[in-house]
C-alpha cells in the first residue's frame, strides 16, 4: 500500500476546476446493439466522451424499450460513470443538466461517491467530509420508473471470472430459476467461465464499456487518480439489461466479509460498493426511482469465503480457467505476487490439494518468502488489509490452520514462520456457519443451504 500527500494538490485542483457538467448523453439502436455516448466536462475546459455498446441479443429486444425507459436507465448509468472523471480534479460542485433529482436522490448519490471514493481519499490523504465535498445541483427534467413486465424465474447472474461467480452460476443452473450470465468488458476467465458453465456468449449478456482516453492522459499528467466503485457501475448497467430482457432477479456474488472495513474503525471499505450496505441502499433506490419489481441482491451473501472456496473445490472443471488477479487480468495469469493470489491460494488450500493449486498459479505461493509481507497484511499481523477484494484475518488464519494440520510436516516455509493463532473450533464455525443478515428470498436461501449441508457431509482430508 502507498500513500500519497496530495490534499494540496487536490485543494488546487478544485479552484482551477470548480465544476463538473453532466452535459447530456445520445443512445442509438442498430441492427445488432445499442449504443451510448456519454458527454462529460471538467468546468467546461476538458470534456470526456466515454460509452458502452450492448450488443443485440435474442432474448431481448431494444425495440421493446420505449425510449423513456432507455433514457431513464442511461441517464442513471451516466450519474455512476461521472465518478471516473470528476475524480481527476475533485470539482467542489457537480451540475447535472440531463434530469431533475429531488432531495433523497442527492443525498443518495452523495453518499455512494463518497465512500466509493473511500480508498481514494484516504491513499491520495485527502481530508474532507461528505457534507462538503461536493454539492449536487440538477437542471433537467424528472424521470419516472419503468413499468416494464419481469419474469420471476428469471435471474441475471454477473460473470466476473473469479470463483465467486462460478459457485453461483453453478448451484443457480440446476434450480428451477432461468438463468442468464451477465459479462460488463468481457475477459477470456469470464468467456471461459460461462463456456465451461454450458452457456455461449449468445446466450448471455455481454456489455462493453469504453474509457475516454483523455482520461488516461490527465492520469499521466499529474491529475488525482485511484480508485472507484465499480461495482456500483455493474449494479446500474445489470439493472438496465435486466429489463431489457425482462429478468426480475439479479443475483450477485459478494460475500459476507465484502462488509469488514478495511482500514479498522473507519468507514474506508475497499469493497464498499459490495457491501450489504450498498446492496440495501441500492435496492431502495432502484424500487423507488427506476422499477419497483427489480430485485438486486448477492446470492452468496450468506457465506464467508471459507465457505465459498469449499464449494469452489466441487467444481474442478474452473480450476484451470478461472482468474481473480487484477495485475494479471490483461495477460489472463496469475501474477504470483500479489494480495489477491495470496489470498485465493490460501484460502483454497484446505480443499484443494497443494499439487493442484501448484498447476493453477504456477508456483507453490506458501512456499515464497518473498510474500511474507503479503501474508501479514492478510492475516492480520498488520493494521490495515491489502486494498484488494479479500477475506477477513480470521477466515485467512482458518485456512492457514486447517492446512498446517492436513500436512503436519514438510510445512511450506510461510507457515513455518507462522504461528496461527486458530483452532479447528475456529475452522468449523465458520464452514458450518449460516448467517442472519442477508437479502436472499427462501427459494434462493434453500439452494445455498442445501450446497452447505451437501458440503458439511465431507471429511476435508486431502
Amino acid at each position: 500500500m502507498h500513500k500519497y500527500h496530495n490534499h494540496s494538490k487536490f485543494q488546487k485542483l478544485r479552484k482551477r476546476y470548480p465544476f463538473f457538467v453532466f452535459r447530456g448523453y445520445n443512445f442509438q439502436r442498430t441492427k445488432n446493439s445499442l449504443k451510448v455516448d456519454f458527454s462529460f466536462s471538467l468546468s467546461d475546459k476538458i470534456f470526456f466522451h466515454p460509452g458502452m455498446e450492448i450488443p443485440s441479443r435474442g432474448f431481448y429486444d431494444f425495440d421493446q424499450l420505449g425510449d423513456a425507459d432507455i433514457d431513464l436507465l442511461v441517464f442513471h448509468i451516466g450519474m455512476v460513470e461521472l465518478i471516473s472523471y470528476w475524480k481527476a480534479a475533485c470539482p467542489p460542485n457537480l451540475i447535472i443538466k440531463t434530469h431533475r433529482l429531488d432531495e433523497k436522490q442527492i443525498e443518495w448519490w452523495k453518499k455512494l461517491y463518497f465512500h466509493g471514493l473511500g480508498e481514494f481519499f484516504y491513499l491520495n490523504e485527502i481530508e474532507i467530509s461528505q457534507d462538503d465535498f461536493m454539492t449536487i445541483s440538477s437542471l433537467g427534467t424528472d424521470t419516472f420508473p419503468s413499468k416494464i413486465d419481469l419474469d420471476q424465474k428469471k435471474v441475471l447472474i454477473p460473470i466476473g471470472g473469479g470463483k465467486d461467480s462460478v459457485v453461483s452460476m453453478e448451484i443457480l443452473k440446476n434450480s428451477d430459476f432461468q438463468i442468464k450470465p451477465f459479462i460488463l468488458n468481457p475477459r477470456e476467465a469470464s468467456l471461459r467461465t460461462i463456456e465451461i458453465g454450458g452457456f455461449t456468449q449468445e446466450e448471455s449478456v455481454i456489455v462493453n464499456r469504453h474509457l475516454d482516453k483523455k482520461l488516461l492522459e490527465l492520469n499521466e499528467n499529474g491529475f488525482l487518480n485511484g480508485h472507484t466503485p465499480f461495482s456500483a457501475l455493474l449494479a446500474f448497467v445489470s439493472t438496465f439489461t435486466a429489463l431489457a430482457s425482462g429478468s426480475k432477479y439479479i443475483a450477485l456474488s459478494n460475500e459476507n466479509s465484502a462488509n469488514e472495513s478495511t482500514v479498522p474503525d473507519s468507514e474506508i471499505n475497499h469493497q464498499y460498493s459490495k457491501s450489504l450496505e450498498f446492496e440495501e441502499d441500492f435496492a431502495w433506490y432502484v424500487n423507488k426511482y427506476i422499477h419497483p419489481e427489480v430485485y438486486y441482491f448477492s446470492f452468496l451473501r450468506p457465506l464467508n469465503e471459507l465457505q465459498i472456496a469449499a464449494l469452489f473445490s466441487r467444481f474442478p472443471q474452473h480450476f484451470f480457467s478461472f482468474r481473480s488477479c487484477n495485475i494479471g487480468s490483461k495477460t489472463d495469469s496469475w501474477c504470483g505476487h500479489c494480495p489477491k493470489c495470496l489470498f485465493t491460494y490460501t484460502i483454497l488450500s484446505p480443499f484443494v490439494p497443494a499439487k493442484t493449486l501448484k498447476k493453477i498459479f504456477g508456483k507453490d505461493l506458501l512456499n515464497d518468502l518473498t510474500l511474507k509481507p503479503v501474508l501479514d497484511e492478510l492475516d492480520g499481523d498488520t493494521e490495515i488489509k491489502p486494498f484488494e477484494c479479500v477475506g477477513t484475518p480470521e477466515e485467512v488464519k482458518a485456512a492457514l490452520w486447517k492446512t498446517e494440520e492436513q500436512l503436519r510436516t514438510q510445512l511450506p516455509k510461510l507457515l513455518n514462520l507462522k504461528e496461527i493463532a486458530c483452532q479447528d473450533e475456529t475452522f468449523d464455525k465458520l464452514i458450518n456457519n449460516r448467517l442472519a443478515e442477508h437479502r436472499l428470498h427462501d427459494a434462493f436461501y434453500s439452494l445455498i443451504n442445501n450446497a452447505l449441508n451437501e458440503m458439511e457431509k465431507i471429511n476435508w482430508k486431502l
